[in-house]
């Protein structure tokens, strides 16, 4: 149970946010030290890093001064992104660089998820139904657009908002979206070292394809090889004989830790993990009332698995909406929301 008063609401504000500045800068100031120990090319992370942050105080403001129009507003404007950015939508076109559907189904993702937590700050029945047919519209929209994934994501993104409502121990529930990340990166380097069950890799093969499956096992040879310092940011398409071979590589692995233990190593991974776990932290400690925290956290962990079996994090798109969906969910807005309750448990 939280405490009151004036001295434990600031150590709320205050305490995740000096969290988040420690993680953020050592998330930059690594790749920095690597590029210059392996002559990589650290400007994508660090753009990553600055896109989150820029993401993360927009809805800080945003859901501070417009706690149901700010999600409204980052719900439409993810969707339109991937109406109307050709490099976004998945497409029908075989030679579309893989990544595109990953970055298609995070921003729906995102989008479903803002409209959901608007609805949660939104006061009456009429608006809160309002807004879920938006994140409907959201699932439609893309299914229309041709990516079924994220049309299967929003839907599911939609029914847990929903079944969070009657949550009020919001510790444990982050605790298993937090293991629920975990277990999805352990399943992929599972998938990379073939150190499943027998014919466990062959049976994910058929939908993760053989050419991202190579990737995997290239990165992981190299984080095998290179795991203190990785191989410099930015290359891995350099030294990967899958991404040499193929001439629609983009020149990445296609999953973020993965590519991190390859580019970054051990101390890479660490930081992401640590990264997300300050995410969680900061979740767990929001005002915001608990369906909108967990709504917020659900969306930000289907993005994490996204990104772990695909390229959704290179799209600059990606990881300011992603900032942006996380800073609505841990703002303070300056009027009382009708759906916080006095003394609302968070453990």
């Amino acid at each position: 149970m939280a405490s009151g008063g004036p001295d434990a609401d600031g150590e709320r504000r205050t305490g995740p946010d000096a969290a988040g500045v420690v993680v953020l800068g050592a998330c930059a100031a690594w790749p920095l030290i690597t590029a210059a120990a392996r002559d990589g090319r650290p400007e994508g992370m660090l753009l990553a890093v600055l896109a989150v942050a820029a993401g993360y105080a927009a809805g800080r403001i945003g859901g501070a001064l417009l706690p149901v129009a700010a999600p409204c507003a980052g719900a439409l404007a993810g969707i339109t992104l991937v109406a109307w950015v050709p490099h976004l939508a998945p497409g029908p076109q075989i030679t579309t660089p893989l990544g595109h559907a990953g970055a298609t189904t995070a921003m729906v993702v995102l989008a479903a998820g803002a409209a959901c937590c608007a609805a949660w700050a939104a006061s009456g029945p009429a608006p809160r139904f309002a807004l879920r047919l938006l994140a409907a519209g959201v699932a439609v929209t893309s299914a229309v657009l041709g990516s079924a994934a994220g049309c299967v994501a929003a839907t599911l993104l939609l029914v847990c908002s929903l079944a969070v409502g009657r949550v009020r121990h919001r510790g444990t529930a982050l605790a298993v979206l937090g293991l629920t990340a975990a277990g999805a990166v352990g399943l992929t380097w599972a998938v990379a070292g073939d150190a499943g069950p027998e014919g466990f890799a062959a049976a994910l093969e058929g939908r993760l394809t053989p050419h991202r499956v190579a990737l995997w096992q290239d990165a992981l040879d190299l984080a095998r090889t290179h795991a203190g310092l990785g191989v410099g940011p930015g290359r891995f398409g350099e030294l990967s004989t899958t991404s040499v071979g193929s001439p629609l590589s983009d020149g990445k692995p296609h999953s973020a830790p993965l590519q991190l233990a390859a580019e970054q190593g051990v101390v890479g991974v660490l930081l992401a993990a640590l990264a997300f776990g300050w995410l969680l932290y900061a979740l767990w400690r929001s005002p915001r009332p608990t369906p909108v925290v967990l709504t917020a956290g659900t969306a930000l962990t289907a993005l994490a698995l996204v990104a772990t079996v695909g390229n959704a994090l290179s799209f600059t798109a990606v990881t300011a909406g992603g900032g942006f969906l996380a800073g609505l969910a841990t703002s303070r807005p300056f009027t009382d929301e009708p759906t916080r309750r006095t003394g609302e448990p968070r453990s």
